[in-house]
């Protein structure tokens, strides 16, 4: 059985994607890890880098070289002040040369040591690259690794699944076994999470690290809703959430943004204003991530949007919402997240957007039907239904950037979530005929049968009939 845990989903770091920017960074770290182990770090002269399928074709959009090279730093997506991300990147660039694990400068050329693989691809995952260091001796070390969706890196020849090293109390491979583990213990479905957590971490640390990625999560729209301006990469995109935000809070002051939350509340709950903050939330949190600000994988960066916009729209508008909900909503998330990328995946690049928007809009369905009282089956039914209804959605962002049509889909996958929870939560769950584990099946199967150029290549769709004239990122 494959274990992941609800932090394995939700990742604090950088955006703008979990395969093409996060995975690629963590990959860089490893291979800097290798080699600060392999005795022969005082040797190295040289390093190259190799790009390959939808990392090549897509990751100058998705600023593949910058996480590569910051990566190769040793810095951490998770920590790296945002004000050092452009800035560390560019000094490679002019300077010609490297810090290698923050400790030895070796000679780096971007232009011709980070090479772009447009027509070639690795057998195991369209996400491939490869790094490759020179020693004195002229002989080399080479590590491949492949980005397989969000922010999780495999090596070659390694288990792509997650081996055990704990025994959870309540394996979960499929739908199923979650259905049986609620009707067996009583315990709602983020209970059972909650216990199969405790395996891996004490009960502070589970709730106080749920609040950290809440905290993060919230900080994002907050300050995306104050930002404006345009989006980096060319496509002249501009923001649109900081004026959104200004004409629904009416003039109000505040100072923070629990001020501003508390504004928000005591609001108007009208449908329209309701779905205006919820799309607002959406738009806010993708926006940051195009320009490479600080978001939570969830549980891809470029659906990122729709969890927090979900939360923050139940905490808002929902009267009865709690701040113990945050923990239980994204246990319940994770824990769908975590049944989609086991038996389906979480990939753009091998599902297309069904995979991302798909996925994430499923998990905040149930986990929103979680916090509003449903049952387990109701919950179970709304992830199916949100994911039902977004089945065969390619992935084709204009010019290989996560802004058109990405963020607008957070958006939409936003709405279907809430859409999902309001009927599965009037429905009688016995009386479905499409079962979660049916649709991840189907969601696999339609994987497979889509064409390449509607994965995540920017060869098909929107991103081949819209004419766009990028500069180079």
């Amino acid at each position: 059985m494959e274990r992941i845990s609800v932090f394995d989903i939700f990742k604090i770091g950088i955006g703008p994607s979990s395969s093409h920017t996060m995975g690629p960074w963590k990959a860089a770290n490893e291979f800097i890890s290798e080699l600060e182990t392999s005795g022969r770090w005082e040797e190295i002269v040289g390093l190259n880098v190799e790009l390959f399928g939808s990392l090549a074709k897509t990751g100058k959009g998705h600023g593949t070289d910058l996480a590569v090279i910051l990566g190769l730093q040793n810095y951490l997506p998770q920590t790296i002040p945002l004000e050092e991300v452009e800035s560390a990147f560019k000094i490679v660039l002019e300077e010609s040369q490297i810090n290698l694990g923050g400790k030895k400068y070796i000679p780096f050329k971007a232009d011709s040591d980070i090479i772009f693989h447009m027509d070639q691809s690795l057998p195991y995952h369209s996400n491939g690259i490869s790094f490759r260091c020179f020693f004195q001796d002229e002989t080399s070390y080479s590590s491949t690794f492949y980005s397989i969706g969000g922010g999780f890196v495999v090596k070659e020849g390694e288990d792509f699944e997650h081996q055990p090293t704990v025994q959870m109390p309540f394996p979960i491979d499929r739908g199923e076994d979650l259905q049986n583990w609620c009707i067996q213990t009583g315990f709602t479905i983020s209970e059972v999470v909650f216990q199969n957590e405790l395996s891996l971490r004490s009960e502070e640390q589970i709730k106080s690290d749920l609040f950290a990625i809440w905290h993060v999560m919230k900080t994002c729209i907050y300050e995306s809703c104050h930002k404006e301006g345009e989006l980096p990469g060319g496509l002249n995109v501009q923001r649109r959430a900081k004026a959104l935000a200004g004409k629904l809070m009416e003039g109000k002051e505040y100072e923070n943004v629990e001020e501003w939350i508390e504004n928000i509340k005591k609001g108007d709950h009208g449908f329209s204003n309701t779905l205006k903050w919820l799309s607002c939330f959406a738009l806010a949190v993708n926006e940051e991530n195009a320009a490479f600000g600080r978001i939570v994988t969830a549980p891809t960066n470029g659906a990122a949007g729709v969890i927090p916009a979900v939360l923050m729209y139940h905490l808002c508008f929902n009267e009865t919402a709690k701040d113990d909900d945050v923990v239980r909503f994204l246990l319940t998330a994770g824990e769908f997240g975590s049944l989609f990328k086991k038996g389906a995946t979480i990939s753009a690049a091998m599902g297309g957007c069904q995979a991302e928007i798909g996925v994430s809009s499923a998990m905040a369905a149930g986990a929103l039907t979680e916090v509003l009282g449903g049952s387990f089956e109701q919950a179970m039914m709304a992830a199916e239904i949100a994911m039902e209804h977004h089945l065969g959605m390619t992935c084709d962002p204009i010019g290989g950037l996560v802004q058109v049509p990405c963020i607008e889909r957070n958006t939409m996958g936003a709405i279907k979530a809430v859409t999902a929870a309001q009927i599965a939560m009037e429905s009688d769950p016995s009386k479905a005929l499409v079962s979660l584990d049916a649709v991840i099946k189907t969601m696999k199967e339609t994987a497979l049968d889509m064409n390449t150029k509607y994965k995540e290549t920017s060869d098909g769709g929107l991103a081949l009939h819209i004419a766009v004239n990028l500069v180079e990122c």
